[in-house]
């Protein structure tokens, strides 16, 4: 919901560090394994009981993620592009489920739970996409949802900083995951069927 109803409000700075980053020789797929490299270190950073830096990593690779979509639609998207893109995005998650299923093996059931409920709501998601004739700004459809990028980095923060309460919180953003699947589900019923 932030992605698709905030993304106005920051685009302008997402637009200078994309036009910086392309004026110094940067690629939009070079950031994106940029973005992924230090995306990945999150989960090293919560296994090592770091959070500040693992929030830091997180959210610096999560911005990333978003000026090299800028990058790509200022040059010249591709296929390829996106499929990496979408692949790390979910890496990136996987390793923050990591980290803290290692580092909190009490909550591991929870977290085994969330990561089952991100792949219901990716293959809706990236399905929906590829079947709807509905195209925006990126090169495939993009469905809206109660639970996007930022929200979902919102709670990995929440569970990072407030690891007491971490079975909670996942269990929250587990919640959310199934209504967003919901949401996506209602919304392709009507552009599919």
């Amino acid at each position: 919901m932030l992605d698709t109803y905030g993304r106005k409000h920051i685009q302008p700075v997402v637009d200078k560090t994309a036009d910086f980053l392309l004026k110094e020789g940067f690629t939009a797929n070079g950031v994106t394994k940029i973005a992924f490299a230090i995306g990945l270190s999150s989960g090293v950073f919560i296994y090592l009981d770091q959070p500040f830096w693992a929030i830091v990593v997180l959210w610096f690779s999560g911005y990333l993620d978003v000026v090299d979509g800028t990058m790509a639609r200022k040059t010249k998207p591709s296929s390829w592009g996106t499929l990496l893109d979408i692949s790390f995005d979910r890496m990136v998650e996987i390793s923050v489920i990591l980290g803290l299923a290692f580092r909190f093996p009490d909550a591991m059931w929870a977290l085994l739970l969330l990561s089952t409920s991100i792949i219901i709501g990716m293959t809706v998601f990236l399905t929906v996409g590829a079947l709807s004739d509905k195209k925006g700004v990126k090169s495939f459809y993009y469905q809206a949802g109660l639970a996007e990028r930022t929200e979902g980095f919102l709670l990995f923060t929440l569970m990072i900083v407030f690891s007491t309460y971490l079975t909670v919180i996942t269990l929250i953003f587990i919640a959310i995951q199934l209504f967003t699947i919901y949401q996506r589900m209602a919304e392709a019923k009507r552009i599919l069927y």
